[in-house]
């Protein structure tokens, strides 16, 4: 049976708007939503991508105006006006909002070390306004109800078929083979080909070899942290920066800023260096680096 994360997800959710908006924060009730449920007012969609073991799946936030307002206004520390209606700097705001929930979901997930998990990271794909009707469409719509001192304010979630199993008492669904779940299929192929796997051939670019010369920048991102301005501005020498990354998890090999392979730090003669733990194959570096 797959590990049950419904209530990391919802402690993880309170809190964080807890600790961004300074006002108590605690999910009130969650229940699905029909398609009937919904009608034409502006929502901010914010589109998360979770990676458990190479698999990914999609968790979207719909946030909607009344929510989505309230949260810019008290991000803010409720200086000037409440607005009406959503812009680009409330989507930006809830942007950051949902950015820190999924990082501290998926710190809390890692802490735990659930055998059919091992890790989980996520990645905000995209954050837009759209209009409440197109949810008609969608399956698997839960309404979270979050109390802020004594204002009840409403967030969507919209979780994928995969990870369904993975909130099973929120969804209801239950998978009693929690490995196979989150065994890579040819729908969910890994984020980083095996480079000895095999895989379809893709014709690399004619005269490849006129390229070899050409200097590309290597980078190892150590970890990642979404940060409000205000902090930034409050940083002084000797301030300690948690990052979200775990200790014991692999560090990201960049190539021009895209991700290519993941290894473990070393010492090489005095210098760091970088012991490659996992590669994509040829195609598929050439693929991220755009050749």
């Amino acid at each position: 049976m797959a590990s049950d994360l419904s209530n990391i997800f919802k402690d993880e959710l309170s809190n964080t708007l807890e600790q961004l908006l300074s006002k108590n924060s605690q999910v009130e009730s969650v229940v699905k939503l029909s398609s009937d449920s919904f009608d034409s007012t502006q929502l901010v969609e914010c589109i998360a991508k979770f990676d458990i073991k190479g698999v990914s799946s999609e968790v979207v936030f719909f946030v909607p105006t009344l929510s989505a307002t309230k949260f810019e206004y008290l991000m803010l520390g409720g200086m000037g006006d409440l607005k009406e209606h959503i812009d680009d700097e409330i989507t930006d705001a809830i942007n950051e909002i949902i950015s820190n929930i999924c990082g501290s979901f998926c710190t809390s997930v890692n802490a735990q070390g659930l055998s059919d998990i091992s890790s989980i990271k996520s990645e905000i794909k995209s954050s837009k306004i759209v209009d409440g009707s197109m949810l008609s469409s969608k399956s698997n719509v839960f309404e979270f109800v979050l109390s802020l001192d004594s204002e009840k304010l409403p967030i969507l979630v919209c979780f994928d078929e995969f990870i369904l199993p993975f909130f099973s008492s929120i969804t209801g669904v239950i998978s009693e083979d929690a490995e196979a779940a989150i065994k890579p299929s040819a729908a969910a192929p890994s984020s980083i080909p095996s480079s000895s796997a095999s895989s379809p051939v893709i014709q690399a670019p004619k005269n490849l070899e006129l390229l070899y010369n050409v200097k590309l920048k290597l980078s190892v991102r150590l970890g990642t942290k979404v940060v409000l301005l205000k902090d930034i501005l409050r940083w002084d020498v000797g301030e300690i920066i948690e990052l979200e990354q775990m200790v014991n998890e692999p560090l990201e090999i960049l190539v021009n800023g895209v991700k290519i392979g993941e290894g473990e730090a070393v010492i090489v003669e005095g210098k760091f260096g970088l012991k490659i733990k996992k590669i994509g194959n040829e195609d598929f570096r050439l693929n991220q680096i755009g050749l």
